[in-house]
């Protein structure tokens, strides 16, 4: 009884809620800012987007697509690891 109550609780478990919604929610600033490359701005050609807007929809989206994926993933085995325990 004390274990699950404890497993309930434990930081480990909030920890790894933050993780996946922070991981969660840069994914979907960077998909957005690829979305609006495409719907609003122009769209991309060989030589990069076509207006500043874009450029700047790029930046963001190249920042945000590799660490939200990073965290979402660390966090995802997290989860895993505690669920197997």
């Amino acid at each position: 009884m004390v274990a699950s109550a404890q497993r309930e609780t434990s930081p480990t478990q909030h920890d790894t809620l933050g993780l996946l919604k922070t991981g969660a929610s840069i994914l979907l600033v960077g998909i957005l800012c690829v979305a609006s490359i495409y719907l609003f701005f122009g769209g991309l050609s060989h030589q990069g987007p076509h207006t500043n807007a874009g450029w700047l929809a790029l930046i963001v989206a190249l920042m945000c697509l590799p660490f939200g994926l990073m965290l979402f993933t660390l966090g995802a085995a997290k989860w895993l690891g505690s669920k197997r325990r």
